[in-house]
Order: C-alpha cells, then sequence, then structure tokens
C-alpha cells in the first residue's frame, strides 16, 4: 500500500495540470532580522489566493474516479475553503452548492461567484456560521450530494501535504524548521505527515482560537467556548478530528499563541516594506519569528504564508490595532476643568510628536468638570511616559482605556 507521502506526491503531480506550484522565496528582511536564513512559502500566490484549493482539488479528484456521475459537491464556508471549492467545481465541470452565512463580506461572496462561474450556486442562509453549516449539512443530506468539509477530511489533508511535497522539492531537503499556521489543523497534519515527526516545526495559533492547544492538552479535540473572529482564517473552536490524529503527539513547547493585535504589526511591516499582501491568518508563521528567535538563528526555516485575501476596507482596523498594540497609539478618558483656558493648558502639554486622532468633549454647565475621550497618536511609546508625568505634574486627572475591551467597543 501506498505511503502518505507517496500519495502526496501523486496528488501534488495531479495539480500540475491545473496549477502551478507556489513559490518559495527566500525573504531577505526576515532572514537579516532574525539571523537565519527565511524561506517563504507563497500560499498566497494560487489562483485563489491560499492554499484551500489543494485540498478541494485532491477531494474532488478522489470522489469522480470513484463515480463520475457525483451530482453536486456541497460545501459550508465563508472564506478561502469557499473560493477554492467553486474553483475546483469549474475547473472539473461539476455542480457546487456553497453555503455562506448571510453577513459575508460582499467581496468574498463575488470572489467565490466568479471562482465557480455557472458551475456554483451559492446560498446565503444565517447569520452564525453554525446555522449556516447546519443549512449546508441537511440540504446536502436531503440532495445526496457530497459534502466537503475544509479540514476533517483525509482527501483533503492529503492534498494540503501537498505543501510539503513542493517545498522539498524547491529546497532540495528538509528545513531546519518550518513555521505552520493552525486553524481546523489540515494543512498541519498534512505537512507534518509529509516531513515525519522528527521535523522541527511551530504550530501557529492566534492567541483567540487556540483549539489545537487546547486538544493536545487535554488528549482529545474540544470546543472552545468564546473564540476571536479577527483571525477569519484561522479562528476555529474546534480541532478537526482527523487533524489531531496526526498532530496529538507533539510537543505542547512547539504550539505558539500570536494576539491578534501582533499579527496586525506583521500584515503592515509585511505590506510596507516588502509588499506582500496577507490576511490575517496568513501572516501567523511570519508573527511567531520573534517567539523562536533565540532557537532559530543561523538555521534554515519556511514559513508557510497560508493566505492572501484581504479585504483593504479592514486596513483602518489593521492599522488602529498595530498602533495600539506597539504602544504608539492610545485613549484615555481626561476630566478637564469648565474653566477658560483649561483646553489651552492641555494643548500646551502635548509634544511635537503628539497627535491628536480622536477628541470628544461635551460641556455640562452644572458641573466643575467636563469628560473628555482622547485618541493620541504617537512615533515613538516612549512619548507617552513624558505626556503623563506632565498630566500628573499639571494635576490632570485621566484614566487610560486603551486596554479597556468593553470601553473600546463602545467608544473607539
Amino acid at each position: 500500500m501506498d505511503s502518505f507521502t507517496d500519495k502526496a506526491r501523486a496528488a501534488t503531480a495531479e495539480m500540475r495540470a491545473v496549477f502551478d506550484a507556489t513559490p518559495l522565496q527566500r525573504n531577505a528582511h526576515l532572514s537579516e532580522r532574525f539571523g537565519a536564513d527565511i524561506w517563504l512559502k507563497r500560499e498566497d500566490l494560487t489562483p485563489v489566493r491560499s492554499y484551500k484549493l489543494r485540498g478541494a482539488f485532491n477531494a474532488m479528484r478522489k470522489v469522480l474516479a470513484d463515480d463520475p456521475d457525483k451530482a453536486v459537491f456541497v460545501c459550508a464556508s465563508a472564506g478561502n475553503h469557499a473560493q477554492g471549492v467553486a474553483y475546483m467545481c469549474s475547473h472539473f465541470g461539476v455542480k457546487g452548492v456553497i453555503f455562506m452565512p448571510v453577513t459575508t463580506p460582499a467581496q468574498k461572496v463575488n470572489k467565490t461567484r466568479i471562482f465557480g462561474g455557472d458551475a456554483v450556486e451559492i446560498r446565503l442562509v444565517g447569520d452564525y456560521f453554525d446555522d449556516t453549516l447546519g443549512a449546508a449539512q441537511t440540504w446536502c443530506a436531503e440532495a445526496g450530494g457530497y459534502f466537503l468539509a475544509p479540514f476533517d477530511d483525509a482527501d483533503v489533508i492529503e492534498g494540503q501535504a501537498s505543501v510539503a511535497i513542493e517545498t522539498l522539492d524547491q529546497l532540495g531537503r528538509r528545513p531546519d524548521h518550518i513555521v505552520l499556521p493552525v486553524g481546523g489543523g489540515g494543512l498541519a497534519a498534512g505537512v507534518r505527515s509529509v516531513l515525519g515527526p522528527d521535523q522541527s516545526c511551530s504550530f501557529v495559533e492566534p492567541m483567540g482560537g487556540m483549539s489545537l492547544s487546547a486538544a493536545v492538552k487535554a488528549g482529545a479535540p474540544q470546543t472552545l467556548s468564546k473564540v476571536d473572529s479577527f483571525v477569519d482564517g484561522a479562528a476555529v473552536a474546534r480541532i478537526g478530528a482527523l487533524p489531531f490524529e496526526r498532530l496529538k503527539d507533539i510537543d505542547p513547547r512547539d504550539i505558539l499563541a500570536a494576539p491578534e493585535d501582533r499579527i496586525c504589526v506583521t500584515m503592515l511591516e509585511m505590506l510596507n516594506v516588502e509588499g506582500i499582501v496577507l490576511e490575517p491568518a496568513g501572516a501567523l508563521a511570519i508573527d511567531a519569528l520573534g517567539d523562536i528567535a533565540q532557537s532559530i538563528r543561523g538555521k534554515t526555516v519556511v514559513c508557510v504564508t497560508s493566505g492572501g485575501n484581504f479585504d483593504f476596507e479592514r486596513l483602518p482596523e489593521v492599522k488602529e490595532r498595530a498602533l495600539r498594540y506597539s504602544g504608539q497609539k492610545k485613549y484615555f478618558i481626561l476630566r478637564l476643568p469648565q474653566r477658560p483656558g483649561a483646553l489651552k493648558e492641555f494643548l500646551g502639554i502635548l509634544g511635537p510628536h503628539d497627535d491628536i486622532a480622536r477628541f470628544e468633549y461635551l460641556k455640562k454647565s452644572a458641573r466643575n468638570f467636563g469628560s473628555v475621550l482622547i485618541g493620541i497618536e504617537t512615533v515613538d511609546s516612549a512619548h507617552f511616559d513624558r505626556l503623563f508625568a506632565a498630566l500628573d505634574a499639571a494635576h490632570f486627572t485621566y484614566q487610560d482605556i486603551t486596554n479597556d475591551e468593553i470601553l473600546a467597543q463602545f467608544l473607539i
């Protein structure tokens, strides 16, 4: 019987009739920064700008080989999986029905429609993904279709493993270390199965969705009670059962948590310095390099940039979160005396590089003080030490609310 690697290599060969191998590019900027030989496996450069079409291709290829008359493929997705399935439905000339939440941004819906063309029907169902998934599975069972899971499918895992096959062929050997983003676990399971359990790996999850970490600690997949959806390509509440079988023996110390706001810093750096557009999940592997900087020095490291489907309407939010994480932007509530000249006194305290990004003041004549919501942006986080010291010296009363998530949701 063929080994998993043999099957993954056969799948990779079949893919070449559909799309080229993605580049493995040495990145001089990151290599110099971390004192290592760092390469990016550019999955953001596939035809659908993510690795997801690999698994969709392999699963559909196998289903159609067994049953050429398979009527319809069904999936539930708000993003990359939907686009991968749509692209492959068009390639194979088969019907696809893709369920997406009603709240899915129009850009993602339109992109899925473009990739699928006449082969795909898009159904917008449910405000939340669980509702969408339930509707898709119910419809699939009634219609007799084939449900294409995004990661909990053996053929999908095998297809994602083609990332490792290409990396080996392009590098000419195994890397000293590979950094893998983790959502549902399909990519990580496939790549690790090819490279072997002795391959040095880091598995990176968004801090607000560490389903692999929870599963490894418990010895079985666990459903997270809460998930931060910002890293939408990897914010998964429960690791796939099949991927976990291939990942359950990893060292918990090899699982890294990437704070969502720090990921924004990485996204902006790659955009501004390298001109590389990455979605939050696509930036996970690069973002974790700082956490392993000491252990990778002088080594050959591969980071898988898993996707580049970034909606630029999100750019202001990404910049906001990046500035807050780096300490260059803060919000605070100032108690301003309601007397002539008080505002001028406050403005005189600001330094030459302190820019007012937000200012909301409501004068209430019956009170001696009024509350002001202020957002300050500066070029160096150290400037805030000087600013707050000056406010203290002038006896202003203020409260830093930058990291108060509840207040931030309403005020910022």
